[in-house]
C-alpha cells in the first residue's frame, strides 16, 4: 500500500476494522426501502394535486365571490332609524311628534385594545357625561360590537365641531343624526301617552320572533307608545360607509335603503278638554286644602263619550314630563321621579283603587229593583242612624237629624245612608243566594274586572263576596259574612274597591239608557296623503259595540230621576254646584272612608275620598265625567266643583258662582 508525497509504501495499520463481506453495495436500494419511497412519493403527489385544485377553485371558480367579500370587509352597514309616527288628538292637533337631533355613538368594536378607559374618560369630559356610567356600558357591549353605545343625544354644535376636529383622538366615535320624541303639550296626558326607551334584553328576547327588533332599538315602554308600538316604530333603513383596517371612516355615508316612518295614530282625546281636566284636578285639590283637607295631594278625572266609550279626557295627578325619558336619560332625574312618594308615573284613573262611597248607591238601587228587594216608589224611613244584627251594631247616616220616609229618587238626591242600609240588610236576610245578588249585578255592570281599555294597565278592583272572605281571611270571625258586610257594601264602603274608569263606564251606562260601553283611546291609523292632501286612514279601530246591561227601563228611569234631583232639588247633595248651571247636569256625590298611611298618623288612619260622577245634558247625554280627589273630604266640596270645570270647557258655558256645602 503506497501513500504520501513520494509514493512510499506504508506498513499496514491495525487501527481500522477489516472489511465486512456482507456489505458489498451500500448504495443499492432494498425492496422494502423502495416500497417506502414509493408510498411517500404517492402521498406527496396526492397532496400536491389537492392543493393545486383547491387553489384553482379559489382563484378561478370562486375568485369573484372572495373578491367581493374582501371588498365588503372595507364596508360597514349602518342601520338608519325610522322616525316614529306622530300622535294626533281627535281634532288633528299634534300631541307627540319628532324633532331632529344630533347624537354621539361609541362603537366598542372600533376602540383600541389599549387606552380604552382613557378614551372613555376623554369623551365623557367633552360631552359632560358620567365616565363611570359610560365605561360600564362599553364593558357591557364588549361581546356585541355591532351595537353602538349612545353616549349623548341633543349634542351641541361646539361639542360636535370639537369631535370632528380631533377625530383621530376618538376612534370608534361617530356623530349621527337621530329623531327624538317631542311632547307638544308637556306633561298633559303623560300617563296615557307613555314614553319610549331602549329595548331591554328581556323585551328583545320576547320580541325576537317578530324579526323587526334589535339590540339598541327604541321601543314604547308604557301607555299608547307601548300598546301601539308596532304601528308607530316604522321600518329602519340601511346606509354604508367605507372604513380602513382601523375602522376609520374613509367615505361619506351612502344610503342604500331609506327608512319608512311610522304611521300616525289619531286619538279620541280632545287636548283642550284634557287640559281642562288636569286644571280641574289642581283646582279640586286647592279647594280641599281650603277646607283643611291638607292630605289631599292627587286624584283622577275621566271624561267619556257615553254613546261609544271614547275617552275624551283622562287626567291623573300628580303627573310628570315624558321628555325626561327622551334620548340618553339623566340618572338623577329618573331617580328623583322613581323615588317620589306621590308616584307620578302611576295612572290613578285606570289603576288607582278606592272605595266609591255614595257614588255606588245607583248600583245598589238597580240591583235591588232587579231582584225585587224593594220598589223605587215605596217609602223607606230615612233616619239619623239604624241598628242591625244580633250584636245591635249602630250604623249612622251622614245627616244625623233627618227622620222622614223617602222614595228612591229622594234617597239618591239627599244620599240617605240609612235608606240604603235597609236595602243591604234585605239582601242579607234573603239567604245565602240573596247575599251575592248585588255583587253579581255589580260584576255585570263591569266592576271587579278591567273595562277593556285598549292600552291596558287597568286594575281589576274588588267586589267582595262571602266566598272571597272565606278564601282571604284566617280567623272564623273574619271569614264570616255578617249583616254589616252587606250593609256597608250597599253604600260603597269597607272592602269594595273600584277605579275611576270603572265608575265612569258605569255612569255612561246609566246615562245612555242601559248600554255598557268599552272605553278606548285610539280611533284609527293614518299615513300622510300625497302632496299635502289629507291623511289617509289605513285602519280604523271601531269601538266595541255597546252591550245591553239588561236593566229594567223603569228601574233605570227611577235612578236617573234621583241623579237629576241630586243636582237640582233644594236638598240635592250637589245642587249648590250644578243647580244654576245653564246645561242640565245629573250626577252623584260620594264621600268614602279609606285607610291611608300618613306621616305622623297611627296605623289605620281614615281619610275621606271625594267623588262625583255624572253626565250632561241630563236628557241627552253627550259627556260623562267622573272625578276623584284623594283625601279631599266631601264629594260636594272638592270633586263636584272639579267636574264642573270639565263641563264648562266641553259645553263652552261658564257657571255662575257656585255655593259649596259639605254634603256626602
Amino acid at each position: 500500500m503506497t501513500s504520501g508525497p513520494y509514493q512510499e509504501r506504508r506498513a499496514p495499520s491495525g487501527r481500522f476494522l477489516p472489511p465486512d463481506p456482507r456489505v458489498r453495495e451500500p448504495h443499492r436500494l432494498t425492496p422494502q426501502l423502495a416500497l417506502r419511497v414509493a408510498i411517500l412519493g404517492a402521498v406527496a403527489l396526492a397532496v400536491f394535486i389537492v392543493l393545486f385544485f383547491r387553489l384553482w377553485s379559489l382563484q378561478v371558480l370562486s375568485g369573484d365571490e372572495y373578491l367581493n367579500a374582501a371588498q365588503s370587509n372595507q364596508l360597514r352597514l349602518i342601520r338608519v332609524d325610522a322616525p316614529r309616527g306622530p300622535l294626533l288628538d281627535r281634532r288633528g292637533r299634534v300631541v307627540v311628534s319628532n324633532v331632529a337631533g344630533t347624537a354621539v355613538e361609541l362603537w366598542a368594536g372600533d376602540m383600541p385594545d389599549e387606552g380604552r378607559y382613557d378614551l372613555v374618560q376623554h369623551l365623557a369630559q367633552v360631552l359632560d357625561v358620567s365616565p363611570r356610567a359610560l365605561a360600564r356600558e362599553v364593558d357591557q357591549r364588549r361581546f356585541d360590537p355591532l351595537t353602538p353605545v349612545v353616549v349623548k343625544t341633543a349634542v351641541g354644535e361646539e361639542q360636535v365641531d370639537y369631535l370632528y376636529e380631533h377625530q383621530a383622538e376618538f376612534p370608534g366615535v361617530k356623530v349621527v343624526q337621530i329623531y327624538l320624541r317631542d311632547y307638544e303639550y308637556g306633561s298633559l296626558a303623560a300617563q296615557i301617552l307613555g314614553y319610549t326607551g331602549e329595548i331591554s334584553p328581556e323585551e328583545l328576547k320576547q320580541l325576537r320572533k317578530d324579526g323587526r327588533y334589535r339590540a339598541g332599538d327604541p321601543i314604547g315602554k308604557t301607555g299608547i307608545e307601548a300598546a301601539y308600538d308596532s304601528y308607530l316604530r316604522g321600518r329602519p333603513g340601511l346606509a354604508q360607509i367605507r372604513v380602513d383596517s382601523l375602522g376609520r371612516q374613509q367615505s361619506p355615508v351612502e344610503l342604500r335603503q331609506e327608512s319608512t316612518p311610522g304611521y300616525a295614530l289619531r286619538l279620541t282625546l280632545d287636548m283642550r278638554l284634557q287640559r281642562a281636566a288636569e286644571d280641574a284636578l289642581s283646582y279640586g285639590i286647592d279647594l280641599a286644602h281650603q277646607n283643611d283637607q291638607w292630605a289631599a295631594d292627587g286624584g283622577a278625572i275621566v271624561a267619556l263619550d257615553p254613546s261609544d266609550g271614547a275617552v275624551l279626557a283622562m287626567a291623573s295627578s300628580p303627573t310628570f314630563k315624558p321628555s325626561v325619558f327622551v334620548g340618553r336619560t339623566d340618572a338623577k332625574k329618573l331617580q328623583d321621579l322613581y323615588s317620589d312618594s306621590r308616584n307620578p308615573l302611576f295612572n290613578r284613573a285606570t289603576a288607582g283603587l278606592y272605595p266609591p262611597g255614595s257614588t255606588w248607591k245607583p248600583v245598589t238601587a238597580l240591583a235591588g229593583m232587579q231582584e225585587h228587594v224593594f220598589s223605587a216608589y215605596d217609602s223607606i224611613q230615612c233616619t239619623g242612624s239604624a241598628t242591625y244584627g244580633l250584636d245591635k251594631q249602630v250604623f249612622r247616616n251622614w245627616n244625623p237629624v233627618v227622620n222622614r220616609p223617602m222614595t228612591l229618587p229622594e234617597a239618591l238626591a239627599e244620599s240617605c245612608d240609612t235608606y240604603f242600609y235597609e236595602i243591604g240588610n234585605r239582601f242579607y236576610n234573603g239567604g245565602s243566594e240573596s247575599r251575592v245578588r248585588m255583587q253579581q249585578w255589580a260584576k255585570r255592570f263591569g266592576f271587579g274586572a278591567p273595562t277593556g281599555l285598549d292600552i291596558g294597565g287597568e286594575a281589576d278592583g274588588l267586589v267582595p263576596t262571602p266566598e272571597w272572605r272565606k278564601k282571604t281571611f284566617q280567623s272564623d270571625w273574619d271569614r264570616a259574612w255578617n249583616p254589616g258586610d252587606s250593609i256597608q257594601l250597599a253604600i260603597g264602603q269597607k272592602d269594595l274597591l273600584v277605579t275611576p274608569l270603572q265608575m265612569a263606564a258605569f255612569y255612561a251606562m246609566v246615562a245612555n239608557g242601559g248600554q255598557l260601553v268599552t272605553p278606548y283611546l285610539v280611533s284609527d291609523v293614518e299615513q300622510p296623503g300625497a302632496k299635502g292632501s289629507p291623511r289617509v286612514v289605513l285602519r280604523r279601530f271601531a269601538p266595541s259595540p255597546p252591550r245591553s246591561a239588561h236593566v229594567d227601563p223603569e228601574a233605570l228611569a227611577a235612578v236617573r230621576d234621583g241623579l237629576y234631583a241630586a243636582t237640582h232639588s233644594a236638598n240635592g247633595t250637589s245642587s249648590g254646584v250644578f243647580g244654576n248651571y245653564p246645561v242640565s247636569i245629573s250626577g252623584k256625590t260620594g264621600t268614602a272612608e279609606k285607610v291611608v298611611q300618613l306621616p305622623g298618623y297611627p296605623t289605620g288612619h281614615l281619610e275621606d275620598q271625594s267623588w262625583w260622577c255624572g253626565w250632561g245634558p241630563s236628557d241627552s247625554a253627550k259627556l260623562v265625567v267622573c272625578a276623584l280627589i284623594e283625601n279631599g273630604g266631601h264629594g260636594s266640596s272638592a270633586a263636584a266643583p272639579a267636574a264642573l270645570r270639565v263641563f264648562e270647557r266641553f259645553f263652552n258655558v261658564e257657571a255662575a258662582q257656585a255655593t259649596l256645602v259639605d254634603t256626602d
